[in-house]
């Protein structure tokens, strides 16, 4: 059998030392890429040089337009018959390539695989770990028969991505474009595949605000949007049944809380509610002691359960204003 040549494809814009970790881990690789394609996105801090000093194909494009445009034209110049998207703040391990060479070398059946992040996050903050040691659990402990695909971490078959078109370049932010692309290529019949043995390491530094703004603005609510279009509630990865169930006891956690002055004996229900909240996530609560102890995890408990509480008041609040755009039209007709 052939070998199987790859080419990476990394989006930049303002990628700063985290962008050049990314390249060097690139090169530390044991098996090389057949090809590196860099897409400037109109990046002002000069990192479309530094990947040429790389060695890199760069791409240049003049104005912002986010990863979704980036990886599509990247991609557009690539030659190689895999091809594997990374962001710029993520590195790869010495293994990783040889390993995506591997897994579509031996299932030909294989259209596209995800991997996973590794459990040494790059940036030291206690929000950071949090939030990266999360994305590794969820990777781990979920399917490897996969719905979705991922941006930071993916590598697809060249032919197949190009027949549908790449990423939807209405999204303009890092966003769910990924998310999307996995969609249109279980509803077309192709399999996607995640890989846990296949790591990167995330850099990205979290902060309140930052992480917020994300997962918000660029996650929760255009993935709503996707899933009520789409119709597509598979119990995957951020999706898990578990996840769906924290998500309505910590509501009525919140909401027996608040009511319990009035009605002192809900305090009752209050601690049962919580009780039930760490008892379906005391797997998550075990991994988070095993890697960085008791400390740690009493601090994760909170932001978990406010990851539970955000996410959830995002879902209801885009599926509302769903419903309510649908009914608009109809309202113009009787009226």
């Amino acid at each position: 059998m052939s070998s199987i040549s790859i080419s990476i494809v990394i989006p930049v814009y303002n990628g700063g030392q985290d962008f050049k970790r990314c390249l060097a881990s690139i090169q530390q690789s044991v098996r090389p890429p057949d090809e590196l394609i860099v897409v400037s996105d109109g990046d002002t801090d000069g990192s479309w040089h530094v990947a040429e000093t790389f060695g890199a194909n760069v791409q240049r494009l003049p104005t912002p337009g986010g990863p979704a445009r980036a990886r599509n034209l990247g991609s557009q110049a690539a030659d190689g018959d895999i091809l594997f998207f990374m962001d710029a703040d993520v590195t790869i391990h010495p293994q990783t390539l040889g390993l995506i060479a591997d897994a579509f070398k031996h299932r030909p059946d294989l259209t596209a695989l995800i991997g996973s992040y590794d459990d040494e996050p790059g940036a030291s903050n206690f929000l950071s770990q949090y939030k990266n040691l999360f994305h590794h659990y969820t990777h781990q402990t979920s399917s490897e028969i996969a719905s979705t695909f991922w941006g930071a971490c993916g590598a697809i078959r060249r032919p197949v991505f190009l027949s549908l078109g790449g990423f939807d370049e209405r999204y303009r932010k890092p966003c769910i474009e990924d998310i999307e692309l996995g969609y249109r290529l279980k509803k077309a019949g192709y399999s996607i595949r995640l890989c846990k043995d296949i790591y990167v390491k995330h850099l990205k530094r979290w902060e309140f605000k930052s992480l917020l703004r994300a997962e918000i603005f660029y996650r929760a609510l255009p993935w709503t949007e996707l899933l009520l279009r789409d119709r597509n509630f598979n119990a995957d990865l951020n999706l898990s049944h578990t996840n769906r169930l924290s998500v309505v006891l910590t509501f009525l956690l919140i909401g027996s809380l608040i009511a319990s002055p009035i009605f002192p004996w809900l305090i009752v229900f209050t601690s049962g509610f919580a009780l039930g909240l760490v008892l379906i996530n005391l797997d998550v609560y075990q991994f988070f002691y095993n890697k960085r102890g008791l400390i740690f995890t009493l601090r994760v408990i909170p932001w978990h359960w406010f990851y539970f509480l955000y996410g959830g008041a995002t879902f209801a609040y885009a599926t509302v204003k769903h419903y309510l755009t649908k009914l608009r039209p109809l309202n113009s007709q009787a009226t």
